[in-house]
């Protein structure tokens, strides 16, 4: 895992786009903080920026670097959740703007995965992580199922469990400033 993890960092620090294993499922990467890296992920996946893209973080305290005000809900959600979960929140920052969705909000995941929480604590910052397909088709279930398109469109592929079979994609629930909670996917 070291020697993936070393080249991931250097892909990601020269703007590179990673394909990588996910808590849930394969992901296509960059670092959250380089908006030309993340204009890459979206003419990759043919999608309109104005669909946003979900980013990791290690733990509480990276979560506090890129969002103001951390409701206090979103950290018992983060607590008690026993599935993979997602919490878009209210005025992001210190992200790539490219990353920020039309009503000024970020989606972000704590991934309960080594290789990310590595991955994530080795850039020291957020990464994104959006599913390994061109937008409007499935989601690639394993390794095998990613598109020729998507493998030739990244920098680098993780050279790790590939036998792996993908999980249900994270739950998502939005967290307004107001104290609205919204499920978007169960």
């Amino acid at each position: 895992m070291h020697q993936e993890l070393k080249n991931c960092i250097e892909h990601l620090k020269n703007g590179g786009l990673i394909l990588y294993p996910t808590d849930t499922l394969w992901g296509i990467g960059c670092d959250a903080n380089n908006p030309e890296a993340v204009k890459k992920i979206y003419a990759l996946k043919k999608r309109t920026d104005s669909k946003a893209l979900i980013c990791m973080v290690a733990d509480e305290r990276m979560l506090s670097k890129y969002i103001k005000d951390i409701p206090e809900v979103a950290l018992d959600i983060i607590d008690v959740a026993e599935n993979p979960t997602t919490i878009i929140y209210d005025n992001p920052k210190n992200i790539a703007p490219n990353l920020i969705a039309s009503d000024n909000s970020l989606a972000i995941r704590i991934p309960d995965d080594e290789f990310c929480f590595q991955l994530i604590r080795k850039l020291n910052g957020a990464i994104v992580s959006t599913s390994a397909n061109i937008s409007g088709q499935p989601n690639p279930k394993s390794f095998s199922e990613i598109s020729n398109e998507v493998l030739n469109g990244v920098d680098y592929v993780v050279n790790l469990h590939r036998e792996k079979k993908a999980s249900k994609p994270s739950s998502i629930i939005k967290l307004s400033s107001a104290g609205l909670v919204t499920i978007i996917r169960k």
